[in-house]
């Protein structure tokens, strides 16, 4: 029987999606996402890997399920060259529309890792990056920032964001570098911009910085899959930051596909649910779901 919230999602995007084939293993592929989001009603899906580049994969499923938008996009890690204007060139060329900058080998990212081991409760990509680090193979740290200001590689990337029109996502940077990066977003009248899980454990801006990057035209990305304590948030605390900086300056992803986590369409219920349950209304969390990922997508 369908869920009783799940209409919250008709004509939504999830925007964050971690399907297979990937590198760590996935609870499912493009494919099998796709047939889920369409039995919901959802309008598309943002496919994200760490390592490649995904437009190719978003074109090839929607050769295959036409009634769904799915949405490539490139993380600037090492293995494409970091913070590689030409990868970004390329890659809106072949049609992605997301550009993450560095996630798992931000510096931030990588300092904040520092002292897990194997033994800790750890995502995928951190036991990925763990394994290299010791076979000696882990990339250097990516930081956005040189002598406190952006790069000019930075600063080219953005330029090509604009020219394609396409979304800015923060990945795993760190506080002072999102806020240099989103100030420069404005300054060159970029509206699409996204900080990536805010409350996830490396990242952790707190309600009031959220709101003053909202203030400067940011939408935050919530992800269901980074909602535990040991990711840096629980519910109630979430409920807590997002009627803070308001539901018009959020979005709501899964983040999930992890094997050992819920499908991502499971999590996307449970989401809107649990908001629906705990004081926001049809209006708020649609705000979320459909009107905001909408807008960065299709305008």
């Amino acid at each position: 029987m369908k869920n009783m919230h799940a209409e919250l999602l008709e004509g939504a995007y999830d925007l964050h999606v971690h399907t297979g084939p990937d590198i760590p293993e996935r609870k499912l592929d493009d494919l099998d996402l796709a047939e889920r989001y369409i039995k919901l009603g959802m309008k598309g899906f943002g496919i994200k890997s760490h390592y490649f580049c995904t437009a190719e994969r978003a074109r090839l499923v929607k050769k295959i399920h036409p009634a769904i938008n799915p949405i490539g996009a490139v993380s600037l890690n090492n293995p494409i060259g970091g913070i590689n204007p030409l990868a970004v060139e390329m890659a809106a060329r072949d049609g992605a529309k997301i550009v993450w900058m560095p996630t798992f080998d931000a510096l931030n990212e990588i300092e904040f890792l520092s002292n897990k081991t194997k033994e800790d409760e750890l995502p995928p990509w951190a036991k990925v990056q763990l394994e290299l680090r010791e076979q000696g193979k882990m990339g250097k740290g990516i930081s956005i920032l040189k002598d406190g200001k952006l790069t000019e590689d930075a600063l080219t990337v953005l330029e090509i964001i604009s020219d394609y029109n396409l979304i800015l996502a923060t990945g795993h940077l760190g506080r002072k570098e999102i806020f240099a990066l989103v100030t420069a977003a404005k300054k060159m009248k970029l509206k699409r911009v996204v900080i990536t899980h805010p409350t996830f454990s490396s990242v952790n801006l707190s309600k009031e910085e959220q709101k003053e990057l909202a203030e400067l035209g940011a939408y935050m990305d919530h992800c269901f899959g980074v909602i535990t304590p040991n990711y840096g948030i629980d519910w109630d605390g979430l409920y807590e930051q997002i009627k803070y900086v308001g539901p018009k300056h959020c979005i709501l992803s899964s983040d999930l596909g992890q094997v050992e986590n819920p499908y991502p369409d499971e999590g996307m219920i449970t989401f809107v649910s649990n908001l629906a349950e705990n004081g926001f209304s049809r209006h708020e969390i649609k705000n979320m779901t459909k009107e905001n990922t909408s807008f960065l997508v299709e305008a």
